[in-house]
This record gives C-alpha cells, sequence and structure tokens, in this order.
C-alpha cells in the first residue's frame, strides 16, 4: 500500500479525490485499484483560499515499479498498516459472568468486546436507556424538574451522549480505526473515519448507542438500567460480589468500572472500600457563546456554505504570566448550544452540547482555567468538594433552581455601559440570570479569564465583544481524581476491580474512553477463560 500525505486540494475543487492524486502523480494514472482517505484536514491560513490537505492510503497495481517512478517524491511513502495485537484468551477460571459498572463509552466499549468474545458481561448503569434519559433531560431543560438519575452525565452513553459528539484525540493506536469502524456499523457517518475532527452529534449517537447495546445484548451480554452499585464485596482484598440499588447481590470476582467523572456518591463509596485513588488537576471556568458568523468570517474569511463547509471551530490558548496558570477552550461546540449539566440537587453545572448538522447559529465553548490539589487540597475527594462548592454558589445566585448566573464579557470586565445578558445570545435552559460570575468563581480563575479574554479578541475578532454572553459554572473538565491501577489495570488494593475510562483518570473525551475500556476488557480476557 502506498501512503501520500500532504495532498493539497482547493475546497472549490469539485473533481474526485482520484483525478487529483492522478493528476499530482502521473505514474499512478491506470494503477489505483482504490484510495482511502485517512485524514482530511482544512488549511484556512489563507483565507479564503481555503484547501483540504488529505493523508491517502493507495492501492495499485505492480507497486514496487511504480515506486521505483515515485522514488523522489518526498510526501509518498510503501507502508505496512499496523493491526491491532490479536485477543488472546486466558485460562483462569471465572466462575461467574464479568460486571461492568458504567454504559458510557469506556464502559459500553468494555462491554462490547467481552460480549464478542463470550464473556457474557452483565452490564449495570444507574441512568435510564437513552430514550427515556433524552425525555428527562428534555424536561429538565424545558421545565427545570430534575432527576438525579437520569441527567446530562447519568444514563446510556454517558456524558458523551449530550455532547458535540467529537471523536478527537491526541492517542494513536491502531485500534482506534476498528473502534470508529464499529461507531460506522451502528450509526455513526462514515466520515469520522478520515476527517480530521470528526464529530458525531448527539443526535446521531443516541441511535449508535443503542445499536451497539442491542449488540451487546444479541452476542449474550446482559444490560440493566436503574441499577446503581452501591457497594463491593471484598474477601481478602479481592472482589466477591457487587451490591445493587442497596438490597440485591452479584456474586462475581471481576468488575470493571467506567462510572464516568461524576459518580460523586460512586467515589465515596470506592475511596470506603479503599480502591486506590488520588487527586488530580482538573480545570473550571464558564460558557462563552457567539454568533456563529463571527467565528466563520475569522477562521474562513467567507460563508462555510459557500465552499462547502460545515460551521467553523477554534482553539485558544492563554498563559498568564501573573500566575504560572493557563486557560484554554475546551469542548467547543459550533452551531450548538450550552445545556444544564447537573447530576445532583443543589449544584448548577454548564456544559456544550450540538447536533450533527451543526446549524443552531451559536457558537459555544468552556473557557476554563487549570486548578489542582494545591489549591483544594490533597485528599481524594478534595476535588469533588472544590466542585461542589463552586456549584452550589451558582445555583444559589441562579435562584435556587436551576436557573444559571451569566454576564456579559462587558461587565465581567468592568466596562462602563456594559450590555446586560437580556440583550445577548444565550441558549442554556431553564434559563438565565445577570450575575457578577466572579461570585461563582475562584478569584485566581476569574483574573486569569480578565487576561485571557482581551489576549483572545486579538485573535479571533469580536471574541471579546462586550456584548457577548458567559453562563456559570463548567467543572466537569475532567476528573478530579484518579484511581491505581497495575500493569494489568488492576486496581493495586483491591484484586479483581479494573478502573478505566474518563471517571478512573485515564481518558479525556469519547475515543479515548472507548479505547480505554476496550483495552481494558482485552487485558481481563487475556488472564480469564470464559465463564460456564
Amino acid at each position: 500500500m502506498i501512503r501520500i500525505i500532504n495532498l493539497r486540494v482547493a475546497v472549490t475543487v469539485k473533481s474526485d479525490i482520484k483525478d487529483n492524486v492522478e493528476k499530482k502523480y502521473p505514474p499512478l494514472r491506470g494503477a489505483i485499484e482504490t484510495i482511502h482517505v485517512v485524514r482530511r484536514a482544512v488549511d484556512a491560513r489563507k483565507k479564503p483560499n481555503i484547501v483540504f490537505v488529505y493523508t491517502l492510503f493507495v492501492e495499485v497495481h505492480n507497486e514496487a515499479q511504480i515506486m521505483k517512478k515515485l522514488g523522489k517524491e518526498k510526501d509518498v511513502s510503501v507502508f505496512a498498516a499496523e493491526d491491532p495485537e490479536p485477543i488472546v484468551l486466558g485460562s483462569v477460571p471465572l466462575a461467574h459472568r464479568p460486571v461492568v459498572m458504567g454504559f458510557g463509552p469506556a464502559g459500553m466499549l468494555a462491554a462490547f468486546y467481552l460480549a464478542r468474545e463470550g464473556y457474557r458481561p452483565i452490564v449495570l448503569e444507574r441512568g435510564q436507556d437513552v430514550d427515556t434519559r433524552s425525555h428527562d433531560v428534555e424536561t429538565f431543560w424545558k421545565k427545570g424538574i430534575f432527576k438525579p438519575e437520569s441527567n446530562v452525565q447519568f444514563g446510556e452513553g454517558g456524558a458523551g451522549t449530550f455532547s458535540d459528539g467529537k471523536l478527537t484525540t491526541r492517542i494513536t493506536h491502531p485500534r482506534l480505526h476498528e473502534i470508529s469502524k464499529y461507531f460506522v456499523e451502528f450509526g455513526a457517518p462514515e466520515e469520522i473515519l478520515y476527517k480530521h475532527k470528526p464529530h458525531v452529534g448527539t443526535d446521531k449517537l443516541r441511535t449508535m448507542v443503542k445499536a451497539m447495546r442491542e449488540r451487546i445484548i444479541e452476542w449474550g451480554g446482559e444490560v440493566r438500567f436503574g441499577s446503581k452499585v452501591t457497594d463491593l464485596f471484598i474477601e481478602n482484598d479481592r472482589i466477591v460480589g457487587v451490591e445493587v440499588n442497596g438490597s440485591e447481590r452479584i456474586d462475581t470476582t471481576v468488575v470493571l468500572s467506567g462510572v464516568g467523572h461524576s459518580a460523586r456518591d460512586t467515589y465515596e463509596m470506592l475511596y470506603k472500600r479503599n480502591v486506590e485513588m488520588t487527586a488530580k488537576p482538573f480545570a473550571i471556568g464558564v460558557r462563552i457563546e457567539h454568533n456563529q458568523a463571527v467565528i466563520d468570517e475569522s477562521q474562513y474569511g467567507v460563508e462555510p456554505s459557500s465552499l462547502g463547509l460545515g460551521a467553523a471551530e477554534y482553539s485558544l490558548v492563554y498563559h498568564d504570566k501573573e500566575t504560572g496558570r493557563t486557560a484554554y477552550s475546551f469542548c467547543m461546540c459550533p452551531g450548538g448550544q450550552v445545556v444544564a449539566s447537573a447530576s445532583e440537587n443543589g449544584g448548577v453545572v454548564v456544559n456544550g452540547m450540538s447536533l450533527y448538522a451543526r446549524d443552531s447559529g451559536v457558537a459555544n465553548s468552556a473557557i476554563v482555567v487549570n486548578v489542582g490539589p494545591d489549591d483544594f487540597g490533597i485528599h481524594p475527594l478534595d476535588g469533588v468538594a472544590f466542585q461542589r462548592e463552586w456549584e452550589r454558589k451558582a445555583y444559589e445566585l441562579g435562584g435556587s433552581n436551576f436557573h444559571a448566573p451569566a454576564q456579559t464579557v462587558g461587565q465581567f470586565l468592568g466596562l462602563s455601559q456594559a450590555p446586560s445578558v437580556q440583550n445577548s445570545i444565550y441558549s442554556y435552559e431553564p434559563g438565565v440570570v445577570n450575575c457578577d460570575l466572579h461570585d461563582c468563581l475562584p478569584p485566581f480563575v476569574t483574573s486569569v479569564l480578565e487576561r485571557a479574554l482581551p489576549y483572545w479578541g486579538r485573535r479571533i475578532r469580536g471574541f471579546d465583544n462586550p456584548a457577548v454572553c458567559m453562563t456559570g459554572v463548567e467543572t466537569r473538565t475532567s476528573a478530579p481524581l484518579r484511581m491505581g491501577r497495575n500493569e494489568e489495570r488492576i486496581s493495586p488494593t483491591v484484586g479483581g476491580f479494573y478502573p478505566m475510562g474518563e471517571g478512573a483518570g485515564y481518558a479525556g473525551g469519547i475515543m479515548s474512553a472507548a479505547l480505554d475500556g476496550a483495552e481494558t476488557a482485552i487485558l481481563c480476557m487475556a488472564k480469564y477463560a470464559k465463564p460456564n
């Protein structure tokens, strides 16, 4: 197979990719069998002359002969595809079926691979199936009726189900492509296999997770909703069972835990049961919203649809010299909305979401500042307490009814005659209240954001417009702790317990969590034989 990188094609060019390859590399004419688009990025540095930049795998006739003719082309090389390591099943007997805690990306892929190989996992998800959950979430957003066990954080698909559905990751691993192909099989758009920054959108994610669940069940797995693991049964420092909903016992010697970054009561239970964990850094801040056209103009210089492009994205970083902290954009959602994402009564949490089409006309992103144990304490649960403190302040400022505190950039920066949020674009439901965001964030966070906003405004015109709305608070950027695990991914303090995914501190998004779940299941299977 031949690998071609840096193939640049103007976005206005409508010819087939094969024609563009043959035009640039004449020796390939008549020899191409298939072309696989590995990556397609957008280069808008010389707008409005915007180009796609492709990486391709090309299968050809007479590869050796053609490579002799292309030998001096620096962007062309022979490529040997790296396949994932084969799955090898172990021999240690399993008297009981393995249990998977949580049905977010990590739990779902762990259960998927276990079921595929005949291990018949039992999945215990505290939240509801995606259809029931979607109804509960919509009711919360429209009417403010909150359900602690069925919300943006808890339920089928995990927190990623109500997000932009980004499938980007900095990790490189042969199994990522395999996982992506499964996602396509279950309803994700085929473009996720090659786009530089692929996304699914919450609408397509809902369909995808249901299809994956059905396949797990078809293969002998069991998925139980409304089933919260409330305790572990441990003998001689090893798992022997789990308690469900405070009453039912399920015997098992293997538990794969993918509980997500917001399962605070589960964190507390696991800490009491001596699961090793340590405090870790995360970030907190607010959501900022702009007219999508402002971002499009800055990034592309033209209306994206005129070039066949989607809504523009951005990624921003600011290193604060005064404090040494970093502010950055996080989970940027083009054409989306800001969503109420609480998982507990008495707290306001914001996040971002968009549908596949990204056509709401509003861009939103978290802008956050890093925090760590030096700020909130070294006890494993101190980060949770820190998050709760600021979420409760936001709840009180908003009126103690899940309305969120909001403020314009002009107000936040103390500009005279700054407009109020009532004259701004905002999408958070159930509603917002014009408040001072300094009252629901630590001073060391707000001071950095005050300096970051004008800095970003010099890079994206209009970013720090005084009328732009910011909504608080964003606190769930990642898990506030990390659970220990050894080379086999087993807890060093509780045998048979496998921490995995974002909630255990080992992932930072849908794809990395899915990969962590899959690889954890594969390591588990390498030790144990299939249960009887």
